[in-house]
């Protein structure tokens, strides 16, 4: 797919009104029985995530003051990704249908396990999806550090200028902070409308640092603490923007005033990414991300049948369908990184 830097507005096949196009597809996938909930599947792969935490914080406290951690650290960031990636489930309600067990498990996942506000990032989350890509809408495009359009290019300032023109190099030592960011992000949000539980989830948040912490500097010298830290937190930043950045980065941006149906606004910003169990696994399913998009509470295991269906139905109406191998993507966003920086590298 050729892939502008910006969309414009795209019409709808002239035999069908504007939004049945996704009716249609939602009937196809109806009748699959893809929504279903998957009580089996979640139970064992929970059940796979609640062993492998425990055996990492055994092995932690097994092994004691012993630069061996390190390895313990790198093991933890991939179960602190998988736990991510859970939490996710949760917060989308593929897991379970009701709201009251959903959040209850997000709490736990997130704000207990991980130390991410559930209520901030669950908002932040939904504005995403409503509006991906869009440049005033989808807070995970809004301008910061890095800069995801020309335009907002041409507005960077202070250290976002710098940044911003050397974002592609700098993109993946920055992803190392993210865990820590998200962290840091939570607390701040403590104060703010999207945390509806503030209290509850700040004491949730406090405890979890309070053990994370605590454990650390008893176990620990301070030295080897602190690099149990750099690597377990750099390695989970690491993850998770290996996982979430294949999905819409380097896709096009929608500017305000574009208007397009539900159908081609979440496929045209989306991007899947191939590579079967493994990559399935490792992403977390995120790996079909048009289809999760279109279909947010539907179960993982569902999510590669979909994909055929969403692939075959997208041809039928002519509407371009992204769908490309996991390193090309990661090639595709860092180009995209760069692209958009250029203004900012010409400027004298």
């Amino acid at each position: 797919m050729a892939n502008p830097t910006v969309l414009t507005g795209t019409p709808p096949t002239p035999d069908r009104e504007r939004g049945s196009d996704f009716a249609e597809l939602s009937r196809r996938i109806t009748a699959e029985g893809l929504l279903r909930r998957r009580p089996l599947y979640y139970t064992l792969r929970f059940g796979a995530l609640a062993l492998a935490l425990a055996g990492g914080v055994t092995a932690f406290l097994v092994l004691g003051d012993s630069w061996s951690q390190l390895l313990v650290a790198a093991a933890l960031s991939v179960v602190f990704g998988q736990l991510a990636l859970a939490a996710h489930d949760l917060a989308h309600r593929q897991v379970f249908s009701r709201r009251r067990p959903s959040e209850a498990g997000g709490l736990l996942v997130a704000d207990v396990l991980l130390g991410m506000s559930y209520g901030w990032w669950m908002n932040k989350h939904t504005r995403h999806h409503a509006n991906p890509n869009h440049e005033q809408k989808d807070p995970d495009v809004a301008p910061d550090l890095l800069v995801w359009s020309r335009r907002q290019a041409s507005r960077a300032q202070g250290v976002a200028r710098f940044v911003g023109k050397h974002q592609a190099a700098l993109f993946l030592p920055m992803l190392m902070l993210e865990g820590l960011n998200l962290s840091f992000s939570s607390f701040r949000a403590l104060r703010g409308p999207s945390v509806k539980r503030p209290v509850l989830e700040g004491t949730l948040l406090v405890a979890h640092f309070a053990v994370y912490f605590g454990g650390l500097f008893t176990v620990l010298s301070p030295g080897k603490a602190l690099a149990f830290l750099a690597v377990h937190q750099g390695l989970f930043g690491i993850y998770l923007g290996s996982v979430f950045a294949p999905n819409h980065k380097g896709m096009p941006m929608i500017e305000e005033g574009t208007r397009l149906d539900f159908l081609r606004r979440q496929v045209l910003t989306s991007r899947n990414v191939r590579g079967g169990v493994f990559v399935d696994v490792f992403m977390g399913g995120l790996n079909h991300q048009i289809e999760h998009h279109l279909f947010p509470s539907m179960p993982t295991p569902a999510l590669g049948r979909a994909q055929v269906i969403t692939e075959r139905y997208c041809a039928e109406l002519g509407v371009p369908y992204c769908r490309t191998g996991l390193f090309a993507s990661y090639g595709t966003a860092l180009r995209h990184l760069r692209n958009v920086g250029e203004p900012l590298r010409e400027a004298r």
